[in-house]
């Protein structure tokens, strides 16, 4: 790369690979001055030569370590969702035209970009991404049993509670139903069940510690139905929620409003859009449900005339929904501006 064309660049885009990056670069005029692939161990030494310039990447995996590098290069390095560079993308694909799409992708000034994340950050997201698959795998063991009991005849209430206080009665109880091979299974299949649990239960109280002992997540919980998963989990996906204008953009990330399918000057809204972080839905949707079984608490935090209102015309789900949007709307200005949940009427009707 000689000193005159490290000069013309402007843009550079990357396209990330496990083992080499292809990267393009583009001068003001928006020419291609620089095509090249490099390999993981040359991307620092070549971008390190460059003149301070804007840098575009997708947020994919090592994106975020990438982007860290390149900032303490000096470079404007931004993150952008896939789904937002492939329209850019011209002719038949390879990991050129994908460097070339980015390059043109990060100079628009409507671009959503992705906020880059610390480390601690993402060894918060690690904790949380490990508790999700432990939780999916237990559920998996704790239907596989209920399973193999209800092919036999016995029938056991939903719920990991109820199947968890059965289980010892059902085994230690002598059945000529249950075969002595298939409660040796069932038996195994439970000593899983308690492995999980345990490791489960470290995560969760490793998750809880450092919920506590970060201020944001403090604040996050003086929201209703907000505990240390939720919040660490939200500090974790945006940090201080400054890649958001309104806790409306929040929201809408989340998928928690409704898909619009508008045209001819007719608004047609369809169900929720189930877009963003999903993991991160599912736990407001389940925050709301927490509010909704609480009456008692709704005057306590100001929620008693919005939601008594809503349930009037909204099906119970749908409520749990638009609650869970309010919720959302709320967390992110506790967030974004630094305070604390005040409980007040007026102050979170106007969120």
């Amino acid at each position: 790369m000689s000193e005159t064309i490290g000069t013309a660049i402007a843009v550079v885009g990357i396209d990330i690979g496990k083992n080499s990056f292809h990267a393009v670069g583009l001068n003001d005029r928006g020419a291609i001055v620089l095509r090249q692939k490099w390999s993981r161990s040359q991307i620092g030494t070549r971008l390190a030569n460059l003149p301070p310039c804007l840098i575009g990447m997708e947020a994919c995996v090592g994106a975020h370590h990438l982007s860290r590098k390149l900032k303490a290069l000096g470079h404007d390095a931004r993150l952008m969702p896939a789904k937002y560079v492939r329209p850019y993308s011209k002719g038949q694909k390879n990991d050129f035209r994908d460097a070339e799409a980015i390059a043109e992708a990060v100079q628009r000034p409507t671009m959503k970009f992705v906020a880059t994340k610390t480390i601690d950050q993402l060894d918060l997201q690690a904790l949380h991404r490990v508790r999700e698959r432990l939780v999916s795998q237990r559920t998996g063991i704790a239907n596989q049993i209920r399973a193999f009991l209800l092919e036999r005849g016995i029938a056991v209430r939903q719920g990991l509670r109820f199947l968890r206080a059965e289980l010892p009665r059902i085994l230690a109880a002598p059945s000529d139903v249950v075969s002595p091979r298939m409660i040796r299974l069932i038996e195994d299949l439970a000593g899983d069940w308690h492995r999980l649990d345990a490791r489960i239960n470290g995560l969760s109280d490793e998750i809880e510690g450092i919920a506590r002992r970060d201020i944001n997540c403090e604040r996050l919980m003086s929201v209703p139905g907000i505990g240390p998963i939720i919040s660490s989990a939200m500090v974790a996906a945006i940090g201080n929620g400054e890649a958001f204008a309104k806790g409306r953009d929040f929201a809408a990330w989340l998928g928690l409003v409704p898909r619009q399918i508008s045209t001819g000057d007719r608004t047609i809204l369809g169900k929720i859009s189930k877009r963003g972080n999903r993991y991160l839905r599912v736990l407001f949707v389940q925050a709301a449900w927490v509010v909704l079984v609480q009456p008692k608490s709704w005057q306590r935090y100001g929620l008693k005339p919005w939601i008594e209102a809503a349930k009037t015309r909204l099906h119970r789900n749908v409520l749990a929904v638009a609650l869970a949007n309010k919720l959302a709307r709320i967390a992110w200005s506790v967030l974004a501006c630094g305070r604390s949940f005040e409980s007040n009427t007026a102050a979170a009707q106007s969120v």
